[in-house]
């Protein structure tokens, strides 16, 4: 009987991870996230060299913001439109859909932290936006992404304190929040798959690998 009941167990808790793979989604890239990662620290390193990085700071971050958000959500399109004809469903892009509403206020925030001439508020509060971004998405990816999530709202929190001391003159704090962040959501997508256990496979595909 003892038996019966442990297999009966753990034929529930085979059914129950099949219908969370089922329902985890697949699309977005980890290479996508890590190159945000690095966008990021080359923004760092650009600004780093200005005589006034403060001055064109909310420019450039808006600019490798659009360029990520074009490079992630491209990979996006391409998995989509490399899924098979039975794959390509509408309703599979639902997660990617439930995050557009903190990209909107994301955007609204900007804008109105700048209209009201407090632009050193901007950093913190897109940290503490991705960070609630990835928490909500823990549920249709990898676990860890919960944690990435926690990471965003940590450092978001520890300098939204700090920001009148920090402010946009001093790049760093953004370029090494989202290096490290994005490089570790990247990997934690990447190395999902089943087909991927190796380095090597960060860095190119191999023979019989997962897709991207």
């Amino acid at each position: 009987m003892i038996s019966h009941v442990h297999q009966a167990l753990e034929q529930v808790r085979t059914i129950h991870l099949h219908i969370l793979e089922k329902q985890r989604f697949k699309g977005y890239s980890g290479r996508a996230r890590a190159a945000s990662g690095c966008l990021a620290l080359a923004a760092g390193f650009w600004l780093s060299e200005r005589k006034d990085p403060g001055r064109v700071a909310v420019p450039v971050w808006l600019t490798v913001a659009l360029v990520c958000v074009a490079v992630n959500y491209g990979a996006v399109v391409l998995w989509f439109l490399g899924e098979s004809a039975d794959g390509r469903q509408a309703s599979r892009l639902k997660p990617v859909i439930e995050v557009l509403p903190a990209l909107f206020a994301g955007s609204v925030l900007t804008f109105g932290l700048w209209q009201a001439g407090v632009p050193d508020l901007l950093p913190p509060t897109w940290m503490l936006l991705f960070g609630v971004a990835n928490v909500s998405s823990r549920h249709v990816l990898p676990k860890g992404i919960g944690w990435v999530g926690a990471y965003y709202l940590v450092a978001g929190s520890v300098l939204m304190l700090g920001a009148p001391r920090i402010g946009l003159a001093n790049p760093w704090p953004m370029a090494l929040v989202f290096l490290v962040g994005e490089w570790l959501g990247g990997l934690i997508l990447h190395f999902d798959g089943a087909g991927r256990r190796h380095w090597i496979s960060f860095w190119g595909a191999n023979q019989g690998e997962e897709k991207p």
